[in-house]
């Protein structure tokens, strides 16, 4: 049974957290005692999905693909919650953007249209870069603080039909190394969070079968993990990879 691990007073931001995993994440800490502020592009959504979350919770508007929105957004952040902690960059696009049925009917790379690509990286992994190169230096300064990155499974990225979620994902997951590397002694910690499978976010498909949909993981997967890695308990994690599914598994593994 997992530890249930506390995070009183730790200040989170949560990139893309009005629903799926971003919110169920938020749901997790607010629960552990932490200060949680969400983002999403659409004002009113995201202040909506804030005050639905409960008190602790802050909505700020802001487009993970702009620098300057993310620098204003930020800014509004670490004023709400009066300083950062933790960084769970977990705001993106799904492959239904591209192809609203990826599942049942894969498209080959030739097929994806250039703008939906680009969007996909814009989101996936250049927002990822540029929360950040926000947030870090802003970490830096106060003596430490952690960074999270949310992932997907490996054989996900190399799937047939998955261009560009797959790439990008792949891109953004070395991303979080090479963050973790640049970042080793400095006091801010990387590690990157994934749920381990097909999650019922809104990023399936409508039309999913519903006997398949039956076995998706629910976002609530991610909630033990991110409690822990928003914990004290955590406070020595760097650069590791942790699945969500097997999170009971790793932690008795670490502790023994």
């Amino acid at each position: 049974m997992t530890e249930d691990f506390r995070a009183p007073g730790t200040r989170v931001l949560i990139t893309g957290g009005t629903s799926g995993l971003g919110a169920a994440m938020a749901a997790a800490l607010l629960d552990a005692g932490a200060a949680v502020a969400i983002t999403g592009r659409d004002r009113d959504r995201t202040e909506a999905a804030a005050r639905d979350l409960g008190a602790g919770c802050t909505g700020v508007a802001m487009d993970v693909r702009d620098e300057d929105d993310v620098e204003r957004g930020v800014d509004r952040v670490v004023e709400a919650l009066g300083g950062l902690d933790v960084l769970v960059n977990n705001a993106g696009l799904g492959m239904r953007t591209v192809n609203p049925r990826f599942l049942t009917d894969p498209q080959p790379f030739w097929t994806v249209p250039p703008g939906g690509f680009r969007d996909l990286v814009d989101t996936n992994l250049t927002g990822y870069f540029l929360v950040a190169r926000s947030v870090v230096p802003r970490l830096l300064a106060a003596g430490g603080g952690r960074v999270v990155n949310v992932s997907m499974n490996h054989s996900t990225m190399n799937r047939r039909g998955f261009v560009p979620y797959g790439p990008v994902r792949a891109g953004a997951e070395a991303l979080s190394r090479i963050m973790a590397a640049d970042l080793e002694g400095s006091g801010v910690t990387v590690n990157i969070l994934l749920p381990g499978g097909a999650t019922a976010t809104g990023m399936i498909p409508d039309d999913f079968p519903p006997e398949q949909r039956d076995r998706l993981l629910a976002p609530a997967i991610m909630g033990p993990p991110i409690r822990f890695l928003a914990s004290p308990a955590a406070a020595d994690v760097h650069d590791e990879r942790i699945v969500a599914t097997e999170f009971d598994d790793w932690l008795a593994a670490r502790s023994s």
